[in-house]
C-alpha cells in the first residue's frame, strides 16, 4: 500500500463534535492501549461523528463499513476477482485497515450476520491477527490498527444481538442524546438557525422521545433536528420543515403523526 492509499482515508478537516462527558479522554486511553471499542446508543445521537472526530484528533486514517444483513465475511476481508489476466485478490475494508494501521469502524454491526462478525474475533484479542483462509495468508495487524463497532441497543432482539463471546472482546462507551442546552448549541452550530428556533426544535424532540415504546420505536434524533434547522435556515416554513424531517421519516401511523404534528404546532403554529 502506498502513501496515496492511506491518505484517502484520512479526515482532512476537524469534524464538529461537542463532548457530553469524558468520552474523548476515555477513547484516547482505549486507543493508546489499542483496545477494541463498542459504542452503544440511539440512532442519530453522534456515534459516527464521534469516531470521525477521534480519528481526526488521533491523526489516524478511518475506514467505515455500513453493516447490513446481506454482508458476508468476504465483504469484510476480501475475495478473488476475475479480470482479463485471470484472478487477483482484492482486500476488503477490514483487511485494508489491518494492513494500513487504520481505525476500522463497523457501523450498526448487529445488522450483519453472526457468521460474518466472528471473523473479527482474532483481531480483538492478544493475537491481533486476521486469517485470510481463501488466500492462505495470516495478517498481523499493524501496530496502529484499532477496531470500533457501534449499534443501537433499542432495536435489538434475541435474534439480532451480538454474542457474549463477541461483546466481551470490547471496551464500551454509552451514548445518548445531549442534554437540552448542549443539543440546542449543536443545532445552532450545525444548521445555522438562531438559538430560539433551535430550542423549539429540541423541545419537540423531547416530547417525541417520551413516546418511545408508546407508539414510536425511536425518538427524534439530533441528526433530524439539524436537518430541520437546515431547511428553516434555507427559508422553508418551520411547520413544513418539521413535518418533512421530524414527522414523516419517523412513523407511518396516522395517530402518531397527528401527535407529532400537534407538538410541532405547539411551538411553530
Amino acid at each position: 500500500m502506498s502513501a496515496v492509499d492511506i491518505e484517502q482515508f484520512r479526515i482532512k478537516r476537524e469534524p464538529f463534535y461537542r463532548a457530553v462527558g469524558n468520552e474523548i479522554a476515555l477513547y484516547e486511553a482505549a486507543y493508546n492501549a489499542r483496545m477494541p471499542m463498542m459504542l452503544k446508543g440511539p440512532t442519530g445521537c453522534g456515534k459516527s461523528r464521534f469516531v470521525e472526530y477521534m480519528a481526526w484528533k488521533l491523526e489516524r486514517p478511518l475506514i467505515t463499513v455500513a453493516c447490513n444483513e446481506d454482508m458476508t465475511a468476504s465483504d469484510l476481508v476480501g475475495r478473488f476477482l476475475l479480470d482479463k489476466d485471470g484472478t487477483k485478490w482484492q482486500d476488503g475494508p477490514l483487511t485494508t485497515a489491518a494492513r494500513l494501521g487504520a481505525i476500522c469502524y463497523l457501523d450498526e454491526v448487529v445488522e450483519a450476520r453472526q457468521d460474518t462478525t466472528v471473523v473479527i474475533h482474532p483481531l480483538t484479542d492478544h493475537r491481533r491477527t486476521l486469517p485470510l483462509d481463501k488466500k492462505g495468508e495470516l495478517i498481523q495487524a499493524h501496530a496502529d490498527f484499532q477496531l470500533v463497532i457501534s449499534y443501537n441497543p433499542g432495536y435489538q432482539s434475541l435474534m439480532k444481538d451480538l454474542k457474549q463471546s463477541t461483546k466481551q472482546r470490547f471496551g464500551g462507551l454509552d451514548f445518548d442524546y445531549p442534554e437540552e442546552a448542549l443539543e440546542t448549541e449543536i443545532v445552532v452550530l450545525e444548521s445555522g438557525v438562531d438559538k430560539a428556533t433551535a430550542h423549539k426544535l429540541v423541545q419537540i424532540a423531547h416530547r417525541a422521545r417520551n413516546l418511545k415504546g408508546h407508539g414510536l420505536d425511536e425518538g427524534i434524533s439530533t441528526r433530524l433536528l439539524v436537518y430541520s434547522g437546515q431547511l428553516i435556515h434555507k427559508g422553508v416554513e418551520p411547520v413544513a420543515a418539521c413535518s418533512m424531517t421530524m414527522v414523516t421519516p419517523l412513523t407511518d401511523d396516522p395517530d402518531m403523526r397527528d401527535t407529532l404534528n400537534a407538538a410541532v404546532q405547539t411551538f411553530f403554529g
